[in-house]
């Protein structure tokens, strides 16, 4: 079982860790240009689609789920079906942000302040990537399939493609054409269709039946559709809960003060350094929970979840001792300003036992997505948000204040951990599972 969970989860930690590296030459190769509102066009820019494609995280997840039942069932049409469908969906879902490009960057930009030159260059950029959104969302879908079917390669595979080739095109665009934030917008676009292009050759060579095409009356199935979209909405309220969350977090951060927000923003880091590790496993758990939830085997689907834990606590207790003998040097290395490290000190506490309260809600998350179990995502997370994080920081926030933003954080990841911990009997080991 670990090493069926290590081939796994390995992959997908790879995957995870080019991700930021994107981001550094991205932030570099304008870094060198003459204005500096190109800078801040691309982090404009990149928040508009970060917010817009996370959004749509539900068409990997379920994805994966689905696809992994269907595996473990050995059901292959099944599994075709899942993947048709999804892709459909995605293919949709794309070209109607093509369609509302207009709105979606006038709303944007009206609720992302930038100045004049900056938000210029951030719309040239949005109209330049947003042309990639059908390929993005189609990868979600093939990316999720290729999880559920035990296959964590490809999507490594993929990704690597799409952030080298992306990195390469950002140094030709931007410092051999000159073509400033454009140039990184433009090699996004290439990056995401060749990407997508890699994926759909990986697919029709390993799995040729996946391709064979299902007609329109099998994938608009009435019932079929319904659970489909049922599962997806409910994962999007998931979704938008946890957007809301640290969405709320950033904001409340300027309220106190930059430098407070320089602060947090820095000691987030902590966290999403670590998110990239255990979402390997949360993406592990996703595939083989679904995997063992399809073929309805309870024992191997219990010690599936045993040995995922014994994982999520290998990991997290190293990263958890890493950042209290060295968080002044972490943070030495993310900045060299020494006034926002000293303010920053009296908060690393809080990052030192994040790794050990927050890895159950990863694995969690990755088993429900698994069993599919989208309505006990939601009512968990709508719990954890509304009940705990947000009552946490009202009635603590004047008496603590910067640290009642952390106190709410570190209390919402525990209470997501422990409800759906509570809820599993009624929706993880109750098979089938039609949630």
């Amino acid at each position: 079982m670990n090493r069926k969970i290590l081939r796994l989860a390995i992959p997908n930690i790879i995957s995870n860790i080019t991700v930021p590296l994107l981001g550094i030459v991205d932030l570099a190769v304008v870094g060198h240009l003459e204005g500096v509102w190109f800078i801040g066009a691309v982090a404009l820019g990149s928040t508009v689609f970060n917010f817009v494609y996370w959004s749509f995280g539900f068409l990997r997840m379920s994805t994966s789920g689905m696809a992994a039942q269907a595996y473990g069932a050995g059901d292959d049409g099944g599994a075709r079906e899942v993947l048709q469908r999804s892709l459909l969906t995605g293919l949709l879902a794309g070209l109607a942000i093509l369609l509302l490009q207009v709105p979606i960057e006038k709303i944007s930009f009206y609720l992302l302040e930038g100045s004049e030159k900056t938000e210029f260059f951030a719309s040239r950029y949005f109209y330049i990537r947003v042309w990639a959104a059908p390929a993005t969302l189609m990868l979600y879908s093939l990316n999720g399939w290729f999880l559920g079917m035990q296959n964590a390669r490809y999507p490594m595979i993929v990704t690597l493609v799409i952030n080298l080739l992306n990195i390469g095109l950002d140094l030709l665009f931007v410092s051999g054409f000159h073509l400033n934030s454009d140039g990184v917008a433009l090699g996004t676009l290439l990056a995401n269709y060749a990407g997508l292009a890699t994926a759909l050759f990986l697919l029709y060579r390993r799995y040729p039946s996946a391709t064979k095409r299902l007609s329109l009356t099998v994938l608009l199935d009435r019932e079929k559709i319904r659970g489909f979209f049922g599962i997806n909405l409910n994962i999007f309220l998931r979704t938008m809960c946890l957007i809301m969350v640290f969405t709320f977090f950033t904001a409340r951060s300027a309220v106190y003060g930059d430098e407070i927000l320089a602060v947090n923003t820095l000691l987030l880091q902590f966290f999403m350094f670590f998110s990239f590790f255990m979402d390997g496993f949360a993406y592990a758990a996703e595939a083989l929970t679904g995997r063992f939830f399809g073929a309805a085997d309870l024992r191997l689907l219990k010690k599936s979840i045993r040995a995922l834990f014994f994982w999520g606590v290998v990991l997290s207790v190293p990263f958890s001792l890493i950042y209290l003998a060295a968080g002044d040097t972490i943070l030495s290395l993310l900045t060299d300003n020494r006034e926002i490290i000293a303010a920053a000190a009296p908060y690393l506490p809080w990052v030192v036992v994040i790794p050990l309260i927050s890895f159950p809600a990863f694995l969690w998350d990755g088993i429900y997505i698994g069993v599919t179990s989208s309505a006990g995502m939601r009512n968990t997370m709508l719990f954890s948000t509304l009940a705990v994080f947000f009552p946490v920081w009202y009635f603590t926030q004047e008496s603590l204040g910067n640290h009642s933003l952390w106190l709410a954080l570190v209390l919402f990841l525990i209470s997501r951990g422990i409800s759906m911990g509570l809820f599993s009997k009624r929706y993880i080991f109750t098979l089938p599972n039609k949630s």
